[in-house]
Parts: C-alpha cells; sequence; structure tokens
C-alpha cells in the first residue's frame, strides 16, 4: 500500500518542520552547532507534541555529513540511509521492559559504529521499563563509550527513577498552542486539498487539546469520508461543542429562554458530548464574559459575581460524578440557578465554592442524653479511618507480586462481570486492582467520591468478594493520583532497602462481640480481667 496517514507524511524531517518547541529546539542545534553532544537525553511531555519525531531528527542531525542551520541536511548519504541505519536503534520500552533487553543494549554499546558517527539509542515510554531493566540501564547511562548517544522519551516523567534523570539532559515538551496547530493543519490541507471550513478547522486543533499527531489523526479520518468536512461532520464524529453552540447556551441563560436551553442539553446528550469537554468550554466563555463585563461600561449579561460563581460550580461537577449520576444532569441544574423568573434580570447571590462536611454534634445534648446512651457501638455500616488505610496499604505492599496481580485482576473482572448486587456494583464498576498480595488488594479509580464511598463500604465489599470468590482478601482503595504517590514511595523505599512488616488490623467494628457466661461475669467483678483464663 502507497497510502500514508497524514501523521506520518507530514512528521518532521529537519528542526524548521518541528511545531511549538522552538525554545528546546534552538538548545538542540546550539549543541550541535558547537559539537557539544552529550551522552544521554529525556523528552517529557504529552502525547503527540514532538518527542519522537525530534529524537529523529537529532540523531540524524548529529550523524549529517553536511548539517545545516535547520539540522540535517536531507541529502549526504547519511541523511538518505537513516531509515536503514543499523546505528539507529529504536525500542518501544512499553513493549520491551524487561531487564533482557537493557542487557543487549549494554553488550552492543561497545562496538562501534558502523558508517555513523553516533551509535544512537532511542527508548521510547522509558517509564515503562521494570525496576530491574532501569538498574541495568543506570550502569550504561553512568559512563557510557564516547560514541553511544541515548535519548530516552517518555508521557510520564515523574515514573521515571530520579538516579536516571540526574543523568540526562532534560527537555521538557509543552502542549502546542492552538495558533500553531491551526496554522500547521492550514499547510497540511493546502498540500492535500482537503476542502475544509476554517470553523471546523479549528475545532479539531481544540478537540486535540495540544497535540498535533491527534489533529492529524482526526484531519486524516474526516477527509476520508467527505468532500468538504464542516463544523457539524467533526461535532457528531468527535462529540465536541461550537463555539456558536456554547454562545447560545450562555445567551439562552441572559434571555431566560429556558425551553431552548433544556432543547440544547439535551442535543449535547444525544451527540454524546464529552462533559468535560464541554464544561471546559462554558469556563472558558464564562472567562471571556467576565474580562467583557469589567471593560464594557454597558455589559448586558450576567453580572461579573454570577459568572464567578457559576464557574466555580461548574468547575466542581467532576469532583461530584460518579457511575449513578449523569453529568448533563448536574451540569443542567448548575445552569438552571441562574436564570431567572421574570423579565427583569435579578442579581443572584454570591455563591462561593463550598466544601462538604459531616455533619455537626451540638454542644446542647442535655435534652436527649439517653439518645447517646442507647447509641450501639456497632455501625451499620462501618467505614475505616486513614490509619487502617495507611495498614492496608502497607500490608499489602509487604507480600506484593506481578503472580498476585494477574490473579486478583482477574478475579476482579469476574466478580464485576457477574455481580448480583447492585451495591456493590455501583461501587466497584470502574476500579482497577493496582496492586495485590496474597490476602490485600489496593483498587484505585478517577473518581475521589467513589474512592471515598468504598472505603466507607469496604467491609461491605470484603464480605461480598469472600462470598463470591471463596477468598480472604481485604481491600481498599485509593485515587489514581494517590496509587501513583504510594507506588513511587514504595519504588523510593525498595531501593533503599527499607523493608515493609506486616502490620495487625484492628478489631472491625461490626465484629460481633463473644458472648460472656455468667461464671466468667462473676469472675471478671471478682478478680482482675486481664490475668483470668478461662478453660
Amino acid at each position: 500500500m502507497d497510502y500514508k496517514v497524514l501523521y506520518r507524511k507530514y512528521r518532521p524531517d529537519d528542526f524548521s518542520s518541528i511545531i511549538g518547541q522552538d525554545y528546546m529546539i534552538s538548545i538542540l542545534k546550539n549543541a550541535i552547532k558547537k559539537s557539544q553532544i552529550s551522552h544521554a537525553y529525556i523528552f517529557s511531555g504529552p502525547r503527540g507534541t514532538g518527542k519522537t519525531s525530534t529524537a529523529k531528527v537529532f540523531a540524524k542531525a548529529i550523524n549529517c555529513l553536511n548539517p545545516t542551520e535547520n539540522g540535517p541536511c536531507n541529502a549526504c548519504e547519511a541523511c538518505l540511509n537513516f531509515k536503514e541505519n543499523a546505528d539507529i536503534i529504536e525500542m518501544d520500552a512499553a513493549s520491551n521492559n524487561g531487564v533482557d533487553e537493557i542487557r543487549e543494549i549494554i553488550n552492543n554499546i561497545k562496538l562501534a559504529p558502523t558508517s555513523s558517527k553516533y551509535k544512537v539509542y532511542i527508548i521510547d515510554e522509558v517509564h515503562m521499563l521494570s525496576t530491574s531493566a532501569f538498574n541495568a540501564l543506570l550502569l550504561t547511562l553512568e559512563e557510557p563509550p564516547k560514541h553511544v548517544v541515548f535519548i530516552l522519551a517518555t508521557t510520564n516523567i515523574e515514573a521515571v527513577p530520579i538516579t536516571i534523570l540526574s543523568r540526562c539532559q532534560r527537555f521538557d515538551f509543552h502542549k502546542i498552542s492552538l495558533k500553531d496547530i491551526i496554522n500547521r493543519l492550514n499547510y497540511v490541507v493546502s498540500k492535500e486539498n482537503i476542502a475544509i471550513d476554517p470553523e471546523a478547522l479549528e475545532e479539531i486543533a481544540y478537540i486535540s487539546d495540544g497535540g498535533l499527531r491527534d489533529a492529524l489523526s482526526i484531519l486524516d479520518q474526516l477527509s476520508s469520508n467527505t468532500n468538504k468536512i464542516t463544523i457539524d461532520d467533526v461535532i457528531s464524529h468527535f462529540g465536541s461543542a461550537s463555539k456558536k453552540q456554547i454562545t447560545d447556551l450562555y445567551n439562552c441563560i441572559i434571555t431566560n429562554n429556558i425551553d431552548h436551553f433544556l432543547n440544547m442539553m439535551e442535543e449535547f446528550k444525544k451527540l454524546s458530548i464529552d462533559y468535560k469537554l464541554l464544561i471546559k468550554k462554558l469556563l472558558e466563555k464564562l472567562e471571556e464574559e467576565a474580562i467583557n463585563s469589567k471593560k464594557e461600561p454597558n455589559y448586558q449579561g450576567l453580572s461579573y459575581e454570577n459568572i464567578r460563581s457559576l464557574a466555580f460550580e461548574l468547575a466542581q461537577i467532576s469532583n461530584y460524578i460518579n457511575i449513578n449520576i449523569d453529568p448533563y444532569l448536574l451540569i443542567q441544574i448548575t445552569i438552571l440557578k441562574y436564570f431567572h423568573n421574570t423579565n427583569e434580570v435579578k442579581e443572584i447571590p454570591k455563591s462561593e465554592p463550598k466544601t462538604i462536611k459531616e455533619p455537626q454534634v451540638h454542644e446542647n445534648i442535655q435534652e436527649e442524653p439517653e439518645l447517646k446512651e442507647e447509641q450501639p457501638n456497632i455501625n451499620v455500616n462501618p467505614s475505616i479511618d486513614e490509619k487502617l488505610i495507611n495498614i492496608r496499604i502497607n500490608n499489602c505492599f509487604t507480600n506484593a507480586t506481578k503472580e498476585n496481580l494477574k490473579k486478583l485482576q482477574t478475579m476482579w473482572e469476574e466478580l464485576i462481570n457477574n455481580a448480583d448486587n447492585n451495591e456493590i456494583l455501583n461501587l466497584i464498576v470502574d476500579t482497577t486492582v493496582s496492586a495485590a498480595s496474597d490476602t490485600y488488594g489496593i483498587l484505585t479509580s478517577d473518581f475521589d467520591e467513589t474512592v471515598s464511598l468504598i472505603n466507607k463500604n469496604i467491609y461491605k465489599i470484603d464480605d461480598y468478594f469472600q462470598e463470591k470468590m471463596h477468598l480472604d482478601y481485604k481491600f481498599v482503595a485509593l485515587t489514581k493520583e494517590n496509587w501513583q504517590k504510594e507506588r513511587n514511595t514504595y519504588i523510593t523505599n525498595i531501593k533503599n532497602k527499607v523493608e515493609y512488616k506486616y502490620i495487625e488490623e484492628p478489631k472491625r467494628p461490626d465484629e460481633p462481640q463473644k458472648e460472656i457466661s455468667n461464671i466468667e461475669k462473676t469472675a471478671y467483678n471478682l478478680f482482675d480481667k486481664e490475668k483470668i483464663e478461662i478453660e
């Protein structure tokens, strides 16, 4: 097949065609000009921002026989044979993450380049390497031969050990600006003779969220399906909302057009528009209106206080969404607050973002003193506190292995697929098992509220798992962000030879108390309970 997808066809072949990373490109160009080539570089940043492309251009440039201001000349023998050059070794750490692959590199770096000045190793997604592979790579990065250059690329710099980072020159790639992506797309559509409305092209750039590769992939997909790409094509295919629709939605609020607003929300829902993208666009519109409310003396619209209040409430919606809640319902209810009931525009009281607090106990409890006495110590649905959460995390790490993880992940998937308890299913359906020992498991979720609900009902989940899978496991839930922190701490501790020791859990609040016989009661009353042993 001769056809090439657009992001491959327009992959940069020199520094001038790398978009949106000017500062880092200037450093690399100066390094080549001054012959100050480091032995190791690490490129980090979001997907589709040019990390791997820059690595390839840099590798080509340092081996070019006639380098130019823009890097490689693309005319000499070294440049023309770059793709077949045995001295340029590319490796995907996502699928080659073991120590054996790194040992193979160690064995080969001692050999001089066959036809180039430098032997270049480009390791993509380097954060996926195993701990043992990182340790092997560390020895190589310590004192590599002069003819070897390592270029590491990652989308998750936090997962790369600091010992590796300290031996590399670090370059942080940023999301490409909307303007730069639009300019590049305009260049591509003119070369490919693709008919597209300017509004549709801008929407593609917006959806790509700073990733040029994503933008080119979207353009490629739409161009093969229609003669001319319109904004409606982008919206219907990729679940977006146009600027006009967002403006119309805001105008519904200030004109009190509830019916049109409800129709728009229903349409967004039918198109399966990502609610996070919708909130993001609404917030950008509110930012624009907030500025206008301060700049224009006769501004017609919501007051600045109401705009600010609505922005905070929309931003908080993501914190409340779980598997049981329709996000559009929350968005709709939140915005409806800012409609008025008469033709007169009313000022809505300032609404600061609020933190949900636990119900407070009144100081005056003498009205019903017997109520406190009658409350049982055992909760109907007891939850675990922070201390027990930490104990369970520690106990999981004491014997965490990949084998236990795979085994528990399989069982967890089976539990979710066959769950007959909707209450439990709603709690665990969007969770993942991220670590496991033979008796403990750590669950992760994207949502804070889901994690909180799981931990409040963790004993129910423990019991349900034991009932269905016939294994006694104890679980604990973490957000994915907190899991990464715990994982990094664990990796650091293991490297520093910190030993994890099993900690006994406190007694379950709902565990039934052992009945005491009359003889035992009499003995406890007469003697010290702690020194009595009943046979």
